[in-house]
């Protein structure tokens, strides 16, 4: 039978040196965790998106490595071709250097004439004629009536507009 360093100690179990050592790595990993936890919650959505766009391309690459170091190469290739344009148009968008969407809402000022032409009125117009409006365009221009974000924001805007121009 084997004896340990440590009387009374269990076969298998750590050395107290040893605990304090795991100990300290837990503390370390929490500290880690809890940093980049608050550093998430303080960053802006564009450089979230360029950190998921990297994490992606570097997780590509590593699995592209990982297939052709394990001799399936023809995979890794394949998933190349049929991936690298949808990935490669991901990665632009993300650097902000691809097409704008036209759904997203024009940044500025938006002026009289805009605001009528977004929520299909004309001059005069009363406050009533731009909340009937609005509650109309809005049941179509909400996402959770099959729109999209940019678009209420656009009838929010032109309505902000008009109501507040008086």
């Amino acid at each position: 039978m084997q004896r340990s360093a440590h009387p009374g100690m269990r076969r298998g179990a750590a050395a107290p040196g040893d605990a304090m050592i795991l100990l300290g790595l837990g503390l370390g990993a929490l500290g880690l965790l809890l940093w980049a936890a608050n550093a998430f919650s303080r960053a802006s959505v564009a450089s979230l998106k360029a950190l998921l766009a990297w994490v992606v391309a570097l997780g590509g690459l590593a699995l592209g490595a990982m297939l052709l170091l394990t001799g399936r190469g023809a995979s890794a290739i394949a998933a190349g071709v049929f991936l690298g344009p949808l990935a490669w148009s991901w990665w632009q968008e993300a650097q902000g250097k691809g097409k704008p969407r036209p759904d997203q809402a024009r940044r500025g000022r938006m002026g009289r004439a805009e605001a009528l032409e977004v929520l299909d009125l004309t001059d005069p117009v009363s406050d009533a004629d731009v909340r009937a409006a609005w509650v109309r365009l809005m049941r179509v221009a909400h996402p959770d009536g099959g729109g999209t974000h940019g678009l209420a924001a656009r009838v929010n805007q032109a309505r902000d507009v008009l109501l507040k121009g008086r």
